[in-house]
């Protein structure tokens, strides 16, 4: 709804009041405004903003043509666009592009912008680009793919970004391959351009376009046609949202109630609505979490943002995982920001987004380094000279970002910042191989044989090679990584950061190192940028896998911290208490607490116990906590992981037929995944229940079901074992598999190789020892038990297991 005239200013607002005859000026106006800041919320009454609907950016020009300018032209602004002629970037002039022995062409065809590749069945054909995301460094283009019955429905449907891309700085097409995945994509991997990983429907919309719906429909019933072509059987997409792009709405939520304020006499503002719309000026965190949903790397708690709510109501953080993260919280696979900025010591000090960028521009406020001096003024030159870092002015050496925000870049030539906002600390890279900017910038190619140069363009390139167990590699880090820890003891002194940092103890988590427990028992009992709650929830996960019982010690200590991600984090771990009834308490205690990922953790970890423990006043809470949960899962309902853990939370309550729906759902919407034709498979078979009656028809079909499910789970298994030999969890995963399908010795090789590759895992170790315990290999199974058991700390479960091989075996 477009505002018919502009908001009154204060230059026509204060001539009216004076006209009424009061005294008014400017600030004596602004004490009207008792208890509210300029943002419009007031500091003790909560504004009421429900009711409130998107109504366009045109309904906001009106009165802030400055903040539109600004806007234009930004990669907001241009986040999502139709592909027109002014838009694309690309050349289209039948330009052509070879990848893996494929020839795309880029083409016209009238107005239309064309590509000729290959689709989801393999075969060359012709696709319109509809759609472009992006203006630099990169831009790509999207696809649409009607469902079969698309014509009378409304609403967009299926569509698919390109992994051809047009760089913006050398004018030429690439191929963008999935990190880590250099052979060709099969068409009916999730990975091919066609796949569900390149799907702008759930994985890129939510982010690059205001008040995005998804509107997906499930299929009614498993499809019998799995092949790539069958997708509308997969269930229909019927998208939609306000703008194309992210637009004001998207970072200051809904503006009906603002417009129809700001069009009565008094300036847009009452006591229970503020200026209606969410005040991100009321605190640094307020404005944060408002820029978090899209940068951030997170798991939905629920859909349906909208600026002023709590981001942990809707989301909730990955956290400092191995495939994301070093181990100190730099980044290595792409976070977007938040997860690091949040490890930040800027954040612990209230330092906010806009800060530093320009909220409408998207750029930042300052030139080089009076991006950083703007706020630090210390004494003349403390930081901006030599003195301080030491390199000759105006080199990249002597800019504040490229030391204390080093760059890693994704998607090929999108290099984007770390905003931990750290100090280099080339002696943590010392002690658990963690990059440092110092080091990036002083390795020598020459120190490495000819053969490995051309690889190593990047410093992340030499980062990745010293993983995968290159050691002309490494020593050359070493090396410059001990250069820069001399150089920095010289220039710095006794003044040189050398507190411990909280990276020791995620490292020696994840390695399982014999000081792990203290480490992560200390990283937990502190606070502050020190121990920034992402670690700490972090490090309590870890603990759960060193020493469960002290985790779940910890969790108790821990249940009521202020941060929801420690508090989340407490959840899984209070499983592993051996009070059922004290972990039990605090559970159904979480089921109140004020924030949703909290409540849903909490409901989902009550499972784990049987209602007999449960409280009588339990009932009502748990089924809001699992309702609750439930709408998050059913948000990412295209997804056939968010169907698997909804048939299991159904299995879970002895609700078979709706877990049978949602394997079946699972199945259908993502035929290619493995998991839930495992569970489908043993769900069925369990209810067979060993009946002594004859086989009637109906058991015989579901014999033959059963079958050929677990035939189909055994070639996806065995897939993703071959392309993720050293993915631990798929090993053992596909190791199970080969047994129940009485490949035994199949078997042991996958098992083996889990529990080798989780050190830390006793469930891995104990499926070993079983296993080697039917094939009477004794020796083996007594190793295994005896591995459980030291993994275990000394579960009586595996004492049990341990002591029986060792009766059974010969002597």
């Amino acid at each position: 709804m477009p505002v018919n005239r502009p908001c009154p200013s204060w230059r026509s607002l204060s001539n009216r009041v004076n006209h009424r005859g009061w005294a008014v000026t400017l600030p004596s106006l602004m004490i009207l405004f008792t208890g509210c800041d300029l943002g419009g919320r007031a500091s003790s009454v909560p504004m009421d903003l429900s009711g409130a609907k998107y109504v366009g950016q045109a309904s906001c020009v009106a009165c802030h043509q400055e903040q539109a300018e600004g806007h234009a032209g930004s990669h907001h602004d241009q986040a999502m666009q139709l592909a027109t002629e002014k838009t694309v970037l690309g050349n289209f002039d039948d330009a052509q592009i070879e990848h893996h022995g494929v020839v795309s062409r880029l083409f016209r065809q009238g107005d239309k912008f064309m590509v000729h590749t290959e689709g989801p069945d393999g075969q060359m054909a012709d696709f319109q680009v509809k759609y472009v995301f992006g203006k630099e460094p990169l831009q790509q283009y999207m696809v649409e793919f009607p469902a079969d019955d698309r014509t009378s429905q409304a609403g967009l449907p299926r569509t698919q970004v390109l992994r051809l891309c047009w760089d913006t700085s050398r004018e030429e097409w690439f191929y963008l391959p999935p990190p880590d995945v250099p052979e060709k994509l099969h068409p009916d991997d999730d990975l091919h351009w066609t796949g569900i990983a390149q799907r702008w429907n759930t994985m890129c919309a939510e982010c690059h376009s205001t008040d995005y719906q998804k509107h997906f429909t499930t299929p009614d019933s498993r499809p019998s046609d799995a092949s790539p072509n069958a997708q509308s059987r997969r269930g229909v997409y019927h998208s939609s949202f306000m703008e194309i792009n992210v637009s004001c709405e998207a970072c200051h939520g809904p503006g009906s109630i603002h417009v129809d304020l700001a069009k009565q006499w008094f300036p847009g503002w009452n006591r229970q609505r503020g200026y209606g719309l969410a005040n991100l000026k009321a605190s640094a965190e307020d404005q944060i979490q408002a820029c978090a949903p899209c940068h951030s790397r997170r798991a939905v708690v629920r859909g349906g943002f909208r600026a002023g709510d709590n981001y942990y109501d809707f989301y909730t953080n990955e956290l400092l995982t191995e495939a994301i993260y070093y181990p100190d919280g730099q980044i290595l696979d792409e976070d977007y920001v938040h997860g690091s900025f949040i490890q930040s010591k800027m954040y612990h000090k209230g330092i906010r987004c806009t800060d530093c960028h320009d909220p409408h521009t998207a750029r930042l406020k300052q030139r080089g380094n009076q991006v950083c001096t703007s706020c630090h003024q210390h004494p003349a030159a403390k930081y901006d000279s030599v003195a301080h870092h030491f390199h000759k002015p105006g080199t990249e050496g002597a800019q504040c970002v490229n030391c204390h925000m080093p760059a890693t870049t994704y998607m090929a030539v999108d290099a984007r910042r770390d905003h931990s906002l750290r100090i280099p600390r080339p002696d943590i890279s010392l002690k658990i191989n963690t990059p440092n900017a110092c080091t990036g910038c002083h390795l020598d190619k020459e120190k490495v044989s000819a053969p490995q140069r051309d690889r190593l363009k990047l410093y992340q390139d030499w980062m990745l090679a010293a993983r995968e167990g290159d050691e002309e590699v490494q020593a050359e880090l070493d090396r410059v990584n001990r250069w820069c820890d001399e150089a920095c003891d010289r220039w710095y002194g006794p003044e040189r950061r050398r507190d411990e940092h909280f990276g020791l103890a995620i490292a020696a988590g994840r390695s399982g190192a014999e000081d792990a427990r203290d480490l992560l028992l200390r990283l937990l009992r502190r606070r502050g940028a020190e121990a920034p709650a992402i670690a700490r929830a972090t490090a309590l996960q870890l603990l759960i896998t060193v020493d469960s019982q002290a985790a779940a010690a910890e969790a108790i200590r821990l249940a009521s911290d202020p941060h929801p991600l420690v508090r989340t984090a407490c959840m899984s771990a209070l499983v592993g208490n051996p009070s059922p009834t004290q972990s039990v308490g605090l559970l159904e205690k979480a089921l109140a607490d004020p924030v949703r990922s909290v409540r849903t953790a909490a409901a989902r970890n009550l499972l784990e116990y049987p209602r007999s423990l449960w409280s009588d006043t339990a009932a009502s809470a748990f089924r809001k906590g699992l309702t609750e949960l439930e709408e998050g899962l059913e948000y990412n309902n295209d997804r056939g992981g968010a169907h698997l853990e909804l048939g299991i939370l159904a299995e879970q309550q002895q609700r078979d037929q709706q877990a049978i729906r949602h394997y079946e759902n699972a199945i259908a919407v993502e035929p290619r995944v493995a998991g839930p034709r495992s569970n489908l498979a043993a769900l069925l078979e369990r209810n067979m229940g060993g009946s002594s009656q004859p086989a009637s028809e109906v058991q015989s079909r579901l014999e033959e079901e059963i079958a050929r499910l677990r035939k189909e789970e055994l070639q996806l298994l065995a897939r993703d074992a071959e392309l993720l030999p050293d993915a631990a969890a798929i090993r053992y995963r596909y190791g199970l598999a080969l047994y129940v399908d009485g490949q035994k010795e199949a078997a042991a090789e996958h098992l083996v190789a889990a529990a080798e590759l989780e050190p830390r895992q006793a469930a891995y170790a104990q499926a070993a020892a079983l296993l080697y315990e039917a094939l009477k290999q004794w020796d083996e199974a007594m190793f295994w038990a005896q591995e459980a058991l030291d993994r275990s700390g000394n579960d009586p479960s595996y004492v049990l297991l341990l002591e029986r091989i060792r009766k059974a075996a010969p002597r």
